[in-house]
């Protein structure tokens, strides 16, 4: 008999793969930088942009809260039922880490715990007929 291929047990799979994670093709935003996207303006030039025929959808659906392109409205619907999606905004609703809380957690200043962040789902406008 040869010898078997699994690897590993239960336990070790989420370390077993640590270079993917690194690697920038699966690589998702941060959530520092998607809490600087959902800013008003930023996000208005993101949900409407002009058509590029190079991204997924040409540009025109655009989840801004997993910084996702998608085919077409609904697929977009589907997406906002995901789990991904779900975990992405309980995610967000914690205030981003900043430069000033890092200085009070190392000494210099009294800790002061992050503010919940109102986080909804986009509105989506259908314009198709």
């Amino acid at each position: 008999m040869g010898k078997s291929k699994q690897t590993g047990n239960h336990k070790s799979d989420k370390k077993k793969n640590i270079s993917k994670t690194w690697k920038t093709k699966r690589r998702t935003r941060d959530l520092d930088q998607i809490h600087a996207d959902m800013k008003p303006d930023t996000a208005a030039k993101l949900l409407h942009q002009e058509l590029d025929y190079d991204v997924t959808g040409c540009a025109q659906h655009y989840c801004l809260h997993c910084s996702r392109y998608f085919v077409d409205v609904k697929a977009l619907k589907e997406h906002f039922k995901t789990k991904v999606h779900k975990k992405r905004l309980k995610k967000l609703r914690e205030e981003p880490y900043s430069q000033a809380e890092a200085e009070r957690a190392a000494g210099m200043g009294s800790y002061i715990h992050p503010k919940a962040v109102e986080v909804k789902t986009q509105p989506i406008e259908e314009d198709m007929d």
